[in-house]
């Protein structure tokens, strides 16, 4: 039986990840080449229209953890690459977690959760009536800018007026946490309603 070409990508991207996985054992300190690469053309897609985000025709990763890059050339997202491994591996320092090994199945990490869990019944509340989803997994770096493709936040910032009669169009952040909590410090406890405004 033939093996298709993504069945020869996949092995090809395995042994590499292997063989970089041996050599990280020469070294405590990993960088971005100490790990296995791979960098693919990225198709465009035709529909797509917005101008606040780029399709990028180049993709880095790295093979076996969520660790990528994009840009017009393969050197741009390589350099995006760059500078997105090197944030994660300072968050790690930081948080006094171990370097991810090259080669191995690295870790799916989440932001944290710490200052949304503070108005979690107002966070479902504004999920469903702001947003308008059933349901969105909202960590402390989540903003309003994730919800939609448009040049500014006003629709939602309107929207966030009519349902709860705060303004938080000053919050430059943007962030959900930081809107909630004005909510909640400006309406107390009186947000949740059935659907309608308390």
């Amino acid at each position: 039986m033939r093996m298709t070409s993504i069945q020869t990508v996949r092995i090809k991207n395995q042994a590499a990840a292997f063989w970089k996985l041996i050599l990280s054992f020469r070294k405590r300190d990993w960088k971005l080449n100490d790990y296995p690469i791979m960098v693919r053309e990225h198709k465009f897609d035709p529909h797509f229209s917005s101008s606040r985000f780029t399709q990028h025709r180049h993709i880095a990763s790295i093979i076996n953890w969520t660790v990528s890059g994009g840009g017009e050339t393969v050197e741009e997202a390589l350099q995006d690459l760059q500078i997105n491994f090197q944030a994660i591996k300072v968050r790690r320092e930081r948080e006094g977690k171990p370097p991810v090994r090259p080669g191995i199945r690295g870790p799916i990490e989440f932001a944290s959760q710490e200052l949304i869990a503070v108005n979690q019944q107002l966070s479902e509340d504004f999920v469903r009536r702001v947003l308008n989803l059933d349901w969105a997994w909202i960590s402390d770096e989540t903003d309003l800018w994730d919800f939609h493709t448009d040049e500014t936040n006003e629709l939602l910032y309107s929207k966030i007026v009519e349902v709860y009669g705060v303004d938080v169009s000053d919050i430059e952040s943007a962030r959900l946490s930081e809107i909630l909590n004005r909510i909640a410090t400006t309406r107390g406890r009186s947000f949740i309603s059935t659907g309608q405004r308390s």
